[in-house]
């Protein structure tokens, strides 16, 4: 099975952010569309695991929970372009300090002995694969539009570990969910001296 540790950005987030894509001239191109129900923005690609290895990837989620930091603030903004030609791909970028949730993710990992993609990361959101079938100055369009895109801030509660079904119409199933525990506000009356 082909697991994964994720973020999802809440509904509104996504809508702004929908609202923003639907804009696109890849979009309005008709091209393959990243499906909304697919976006996420991945803290450690995990890959191939035996159907055995699942609760060690639970324990690993649960593992990167009691590491990750409370009141991580994020939003999506900008974006960008992997891969050129039939390979292209555009995605919004995502700003705020997700390093220190990457690292619970991996250290969690680490923790039940699980692979990990240890690569360069560069947190996004998969919008579209418009490969070359969409015109390069609609391409190079859609990069100007992203790169003055700002969506709102939100804080993240929650890690999530998918199983990818890969395919003509891939889908991602959600195995385990944890939530990230809240900042504790500082008790009313101290004196802060």
């Amino acid at each position: 099975m082909r697991l994964f540790v994720a973020i999802d950005p809440p509904p509104p987030v996504l809508d702004d952010l929908a609202a923003f894509v639907d804009g696109l001239g890849t979009v309005r191109a008709g091209v393959r569309v990243t499906a909304r129900s697919l976006w996420h923005v991945t803290l450690a690609f995990v890959g191939e695991v035996p159907e055995d290895r699942l609760e060690a990837a639970v324990a690993a989620v649960d593992r990167a929970r009691d590491l990750a930091p409370s009141g991580t603030v994020l939003r999506l903004a900008g974006g960008g372009r992997f891969g050129r030609g039939r390979f292209t791909i555009l995605w919004a970028g995502v700003h705020g300090d997700l390093d220190p949730l990457r690292r619970a993710a991996t250290r969690g990992l680490k923790s039940r002995r699980l692979p990990f993609d240890g690569q360069r990361f560069h947190p996004h959101l998969t919008l579209a694969r418009p490969g070359d079938k969409v015109p390069r100055e609609v391409v190079s369009a859609d990069l100007e539009a992203l790169a003055g895109y700002t969506g709102p801030q939100w804080t993240v509660d929650r890690l999530v570990l998918y199983r990818s079904h890969p395919g003509p119409k891939p889908w991602y199933e959600q195995l385990h969910v944890v939530q990230v525990p809240p900042v504790q506000p500082e008790p009313a009356g101290r004196d802060r001296h």
